[in-house]
């Protein structure tokens, strides 16, 4: 095995809740309201779609706001890796990746453990470190590909936070069958005062519509004795996973990593065409306030 090299799990394609459109000459993140599958090859208008986008919007009957998915290992942490990263913009190459306890730095003496006091308070990364997460699944329940996944990647701390508790709890009450466990994505959103009580949409993970959780986990008792049955070996694939992700010192490849920088580092942060919604609430807001402040120094 390359020594250096991270052996991530293989994937066919990609889930996103927004995408990358081009204004006035930029490439900005626009946010979306559905799931979006692609493959992982581009052109010219973006991301190309993946052949099951299709197949599950038809059974979704437009909107596609939930996927059904199975997850690779039992083990909740290489279903989901989430770090605090900082890329270099320039060259689209990782500069620190930590966990908010220690960091690994790459500086002119090489690759450096740092310690790492969260992306808030860090005086190395100005204000460009971000928690990011990488999210593999099967979609659907692997009839083509029983170990090709699909990449969901996200900044988005609600999203991180979510699918970080169900993952620990579904493998709790599952007895630790979480790769046997008939699960969906589901889109959800809610509004905050920081979002001026606009949706905000983020993922979350639940037991497959029509199923109660005491039926997914028996499910996933039955699956799994049948795997065992036939010479599957769980532990061994989720061993094999976690040296595969241990031999890199970063798990995105230099070829993935400018996608990244350009959906999650756009060149403006507030546009017209990143945030429309927050822009114009925001404008409103600005105008109701000083409508109230002229009105209390005529009074």
């Amino acid at each position: 095995m390359l020594k250096g090299l991270a052996i991530t799990p293989p994937v066919v394609g990609r889930i996103s809740i927004g995408r990358v459109v081009e204004r006035n000459g930029k490439r900005l993140p626009e946010k979306d309201d559905q799931f979006t599958l692609t493959s992982q090859v581009q052109n010219r208008d973006g991301w190309v779609l993946h052949p099951m986008d299709e197949a599950l919007r038809k059974e979704a009957g437009g909107k596609l706001r939930s996927i059904p998915v199975r997850l690779v290992f039992n083990d909740p942490g290489l279903n989901l890796r989430a770090d605090y990263s900082l890329f270099d913009r320039t060259t689209g190459r990782p500069v620190c990746v930590g966990n908010g306890e220690t960091s690994r730095r790459v500086g002119n003496e090489g690759v450096t453990q740092q310690p790492c006091p969260g992306p808030e308070v860090c005086p190395f990364a100005s204000g460009d470190c971000k928690a990011y997460a990488r999210f593999n699944v099967i979609v659907g329940d692997g009839e083509e590909d029983a170990l090709g996944s699909f990449v969901l990647r996200t900044t988005s701390f609600n999203t991180i936070r979510t699918l970080a508790a169900r993952l620990q709890y579904f493998s709790a009450v599952s007895g630790g069958r979480l790769a046997c466990m008939p699960l969906e994505l589901k889109l959800r959103g809610k509004s905050t005062a920081m979002s001026f009580r606009t949706a905000i949409y983020y993922v979350d993970l639940v037991v497959r519509m029509g199923m109660t959780l005491e039926q997914a986990i028996s499910q996933a008792r039955e699956l799994d004795a049948g795997r065992k049955a036939s010479g599957f070996d769980q532990d061994a694939l989720d061993e094999a996973a976690r040296r595969g992700f241990s031999n890199g010192t970063f798990e995105d490849l230099i070829e993935d990593v400018p996608a990244v920088v350009e959906e999650f580092y756009p060149e403006d942060r507030m546009t017209d065409a990143s945030e429309p919604s927050l822009r114009k609430a925001a404008t409103s807001l600005g105008s109701k306030l000083e409508a109230k402040v002229t009105r209390a120094a005529n009074g």
